[in-house]
């Protein structure tokens, strides 16, 4: 999400104005009164507050002009419901605003489902740590945001997870000017290393010197599924002939492969 972008929704963000606390303070009392010309200054004064806001999510796939928007909703929600008489600064009341209804839109549009429950969770340990931070000047550790909430440790690490963003297999993450290295270039794939294919290479030879009948058995059983009593009846032998045959064999390859 390209925050520098100075054009956001058709407004420039490098000329967006700066109100002093005096001019809020005039236009806040004008919004009380019903002036909505006061309203839409109060909230053009104030969208730098949510340029702010919406930086936090520049790791976020979401178009910042949506963002914007979102959190343009946020602060005019802010707006309606701030109460002058609490004695709190409005940038402190709005700021926890314009972040709700910016996660509630990223929650709704995330193509993974994820539950109530566990997005509940995430936003409450979220809301909280934003309050530690602020309260003690210092990141809070997973047990202080366990016990702010009252929810263990481990069923808060289960919602952050949760509501992660997916990333592209082929999401870029460092290039040097030449080709990009991709986050699929950094997962090991289990299933085709050497020493695996060895590994398959090895256990084919032990096979193919079994006895054909304890071979077709051998494959029968473990790599088409089928139980004892299905390849009993298709051999047309007891199925406790089966299971002696099928150790015999086992036992040979594992000397084999020993």
């Amino acid at each position: 999400m390209p925050v520098y972008k100075v054009e956001i929704c058709g407004v420039n963000t490098s000329k967006l104005p700066l109100l002093s606390a005096e001019e809020k303070e005039e236009l806040f009392k004008r919004i009380l009164e019903g002036d909505s010309e006061a309203r839409e200054q109060y909230i053009k004064g104030n969208l730098r507050l949510v340029l702010s806001v919406i930086q936090r999510f520049s790791s976020s796939q979401e178009n910042i002009d949506d963002l914007f928007q979102i959190g343009c909703i946020g602060l005019i929600k802010a707006i309606d419901n701030f109460d002058v008489t609490q004695n709190v600064k409005f940038s402190t009341y709005a700021v926890p605003m314009i972040l709700g209804e910016v996660r509630r839109y990223l929650r709704d549009n995330n193509s993974i489902r994820v539950s109530r429950s566990l997005r509940d969770t995430a936003y409450k340990a979220l809301y909280a740590r934003e309050q530690l931070t602020r309260r003690n000047a210092k990141e809070p550790t997973l047990m202080e945001i366990s016990q702010e909430i009252g929810v263990p440790g481990e069923d808060i690490t289960y919602a952050l997870d949760a509501i992660q963003t997916p990333m592209s297999l082929y999401e870029p993450v460092y290039t040097d000017g030449g080709d990009p290295l991709y986050v699929m270039d950094q997962i090991s794939d289990k299933k085709n290393l050497e020493e695996n294919w060895v590994e398959d290479l090895s256990l084919v030879e032990a096979m193919q010197r079994l006895p054909e009948r304890e071979r077709h058995i051998i494959d029968m059983r473990f790599f088409e599924g089928k139980t004892q009593t299905e390849v009993a009846e298709e051999i047309h032998i007891s199925q406790a002939q089966v299971s002696r045959l099928e150790k015999n064999a086992l036992k040979a390859m594992k000397n084999y492969l020993s």
